[in-house]
């Protein structure tokens, strides 16, 4: 069953490759932040470097919203290490790298492609509470923008904590929002 919008994840224990060191984390884990999952068909590719060595640059970004964000593949995490020991662009990576090598938590989002053993580009943005906000899947030949997910992580914290206020199309941070009842749909 794949995770729908609004839904509480489920707990899951994984093996995650994180500053130099092969751990163990439980989602549940990152209950009372912000989580980003980050999914995406496998190390050593084309595209993947390009996306994580990006969020690597905004990842302190994500951080001063209280956001961890976790990299997601089917890889194990000896490879996901070996990938870190040699690429340049994913040694600037500094969130946890997640192995998914039987693609449970891939299934579970709905991104996994039995016929390859490997992910979709998957983007997930859970809330402080387990519950998911935001989700992308798209084809693996088109590279995803981070920014535009930071973007969308600052607009749920601002409707998380916004009184009643919502975020109209390409709202940033210091724009105006939108009040339902009291901002009719006529006036915009």
């Amino acid at each position: 069953m794949m995770m729908q919008i609004g839904q509480t994840i489920p707990d899951g224990t994984y093996q995650v490759f994180h500053r130099d060191r092969i751990r163990t984390v439980e989602l549940s884990e990152y209950r009372g932040q912000w989580l980003v999952l980050m999914f995406y068909p496998g190390d050593f590719t084309f595209v993947c470097p390009t996306e994580l060595h990006e969020m690597g640059g905004l990842y302190q970004e994500f951080q001063k919203l209280r956001a961890e964000v976790l990299a997601v593949s089917t890889d194990s995490v000896f490879v996901h290490k070996a990938w870190h020991d040699i690429s340049p662009a994913i040694q600037q990576v500094q969130f946890p790298m997640v192995a998914d090598p039987t693609g449970r938590l891939s299934r579970a989002f709905g991104t996994y492609l039995e016929e390859e053993g490997v992910s979709l580009r998957g983007s997930f943005l859970i809330d402080p509470d387990g519950v998911l906000k935001v989700g992308e899947i798209h084809d693996n030949s088109i590279g995803r923008n981070g920014r535009e997910f930071l973007r969308k992580l600052q607009a749920a914290v601002h409707v998380r904590d916004g009184k009643g206020e919502v975020c109209p199309a390409n709202w940033n941070p210091g724009d105006k929002t939108l009040k339902p009842g009291l901002d009719l749909v006529g006036k915009i």
